[in-house]
C-alpha cells in the first residue's frame, strides 16, 4: 500500500509538472528579488539553486544557514506589509496560509506579483510546493530533479518500514504552557510525521495542539518522546525532561528515548521530509537502521 501512494504521488508530480512547465510563448526572466513567506517555500528555492534570489523572508526560514540570515518581514500569518513593500522585490511567493488576507492585498494593490502556493498539507503537498516554486522562479527542470530525489527516497524508506508491523508510541511536546505540555493529537503535521515514520501518536482524544495533564501524559505511556529544538531549552534539557512527573514513569524516559529535532525539517513538509522521516523511524525502529540509512540517495 505505501509503495502504491509513493507511485501515485510520484506520477501525479510528474502530470503537474508536464502542465504548469508547459511552454506557453517566449521564456520569461527569473525573478531578481524575491521575498518568500514561509520556511518550506524558502528551503525549496535554496533547493532549486535560486536561493540568490531571495532578498528576504519570514521568521520560519530557519534553514539553510544562508535562509536564516536573511532579513525578516514578521511571522509568515502574521507578516509586515510594509516590511516587503520597503525591499522593492518583484515577486513574493507566499505560503498557503500566509497572511492575513488584508496584507497580501496591501502587496497587491501595490502592483507586487504575489503568488500563493497551493493549499495542502502533509506528504501529499510536497511535490506541488516543489513544482510551484519552480515555476515561479523559473527552474522547472531543477523542481522536476527533486521531486524525484524526494519521492524516490520517501518511497525507499517506506519500502524499508513495511517490513515491520510494529508501531511505537510517540508524543510530541510542541510547547510547555504553564507548567503543561502541548501536546499534538490528531490532524496535525507531528500526527501526519510520526505515521510515515512507522510510529503512533499515543495522543488519539482530540485534534490540534492542546495542554496535557499530568495525568493524561502518564497513561500514554510513550515509548519516544520527540521534541523540537526549541523547546528543549524552555524545559531545562533532556534530563529535566525525562525527570518530570508527566513522563518519568514512560517507557521513554526509563529507556531513555528522547528525540529532539529541527522544527522545521520535522513539521515543514518540505525537501528534507524524507531525511526527518528516516531519522524518526531510526529512532522508532533501530532494529532497521542499516537498512534506513542505505535508503537515503
Amino acid at each position: 500500500m505505501r509503495r502504491n501512494l509513493m507511485g501515485l504521488l510520484a506520477g501525479a508530480a510528474a502530470l503537474a509538472l508536464g502542465a504548469s512547465f508547459a511552454p506557453a510563448g517566449a521564456e520569461e526572466a527569473a525573478p531578481a528579488r524575491v521575498v518568500s513567506l514561509g520556511g518550506d517555500l524558502t528551503e525549496i528555492a535554496f533547493a532549486l539553486g535560486a536561493g540568490e534570489a531571495v532578498i528576504a523572508a519570514d521568521d520560519t526560514a530557519t534553514w539553510p544557514e544562508a535562509a536564516a540570515e536573511l532579513p525578516k518581514v514578521g511571522y509568515v500569518r502574521r507578516f509586515s506589509p510594509e516590511g516587503v513593500l520597503g525591499l522593492t522585490p518583484d515577486l513574493v511567493i507566499a505560503a498557503h496560509d500566509a497572511g492575513p488576507e488584508l496584507a497580501l492585498e496591501r502587496l497587491r494593490s501595490a502592483g507586487l506579483e504575489v503568488k500563493v502556493a497551493p493549499d495542502g498539507e502533509g506528504w501529499d503537498s510536497v511535490a506541488p510546493k516543489i513544482a510551484f516554486v519552480g515555476e515561479a522562479l523559473k527552474r522547472p527542470a531543477e523542481a522536476e530533479a527533486l521531486i524525484e530525489e524526494t519521492t524516490s527516497h520517501m518511497a525507499a524508506v517506506q519500502a524499508v518500514l513495511a517490513k515491520t508491523e510494529e508501531r511505537p508510541g510517540v508524543l510530541f511536546v510542541m510547547s510547555d504552557q504553564r507548567g503543561s505540555p502541548m501536546a499534538a493529537g490528531r490532524g496535525t503535521a507531528a500526527d501526519a510525521v510520526i505515521a510515515l515514520a512507522g510510529g503512533r501518536n499515543v495522543i488519539t482524544e482530540y485534534e490540534g495542539y492542546k495542554p496535557l495533564s499530568r495525568e493524561a501524559a502518564v497513561a500514554v505511556a510513550p515509548d519516544l518522546l520527540l521534541l523540537p529544538n526549541h523547546v528543549l531549552a524552555s524545559m531545562g534539557g533532556i534530563e529535566a525532561v525525562k525527570a518530570r512527573p508527566e513522563f518519568a514513569a514512560s517507557p521513554a524516559a526509563r529507556e531513555d528515548r528522547v528525540l529532539v529535532m529541527d522544527a522545521m525539517k520535522l513539521l515543514g513538509f518540505g525537501p528534507r521530509t524524507p531525511e526527518a522521516v528516516e531519522e524518526l523511524a531510526t529512532a522508532l525502529h533501530p532494529e532497521l537502521a542499516k537498512a534506513l540509512a542505505a535508503a537515503a540517495p
